[in-house]
């Protein structure tokens, strides 16, 4: 499974001056449980904003900067083809693109499945999801969020799977 995950804001907005605009605990504690035990790949960007390598889960970053860069523990890919090939050493695990948006547009043509928290809001957001064409995909699973002192927006979890082979 090659999968997407991220979070939207209602005008498909992801982020803001390189941070999510939003706080949000429910969908952190979905991205961990679903990410868990898995491979993530991020941009160089999207992996600063963790400050580390991301524990139980085997670290990727996609980016044109020297691997003496970041942490010893963390995969440093050059190139799409790099990653694919990390993904095809090992087809049977998950791995997860977390972000950036021109990574999201390069591995579109490669998801099975997508893993989308909608916030039905609109924030001050300078970062949008590429477009997603949803006919290549059919929903599998949708989950209402529970809007309480934590979460302070209307939000849901969907889970879609390709029903076309992938490029």
């Amino acid at each position: 499974m090659l999968a997407f995950i991220w979070a939207e804001d209602s005008q498909h907005g992801i982020g803001y001056q390189g941070q999510l605009p939003w706080h949000m605990p429910a969908d952190m504690k979905f991205f961990k449980e679903t990410t868990m035990g898995n491979t993530i790949v991020a941009g160089s960007k999207t992996f600063a904003t963790f400050k580390r390598p991301l524990p139980k889960r085997k670290n990727i970053v996609l980016t044109s900067q020297d691997a003496q860069n970041f942490p010893a523990d963390v995969i440093v890919c050059h190139s799409v083809e790099e990653v694919l090939a990390q993904y095809k050493q090992n087809p049977d695990q998950k791995m997860f693109i977390l972000g950036g948006a021109q990574l999201f547009r390069d591995f579109l043509p490669y998801a099975t499945d997508l893993y989308r928290t909608t916030i039905e809001h609109e924030f001050e957001i300078d970062t949008y999801m590429p477009e997603v064409d949803y006919s290549h995909f059919i929903l599998s699973d949708f989950v209402e969020g529970e809007v309480d002192e934590k979460n302070h927006y209307p939000y849901h979890f969907e889970h879609y799977t390709r029903v076309e082979p992938q490029e």
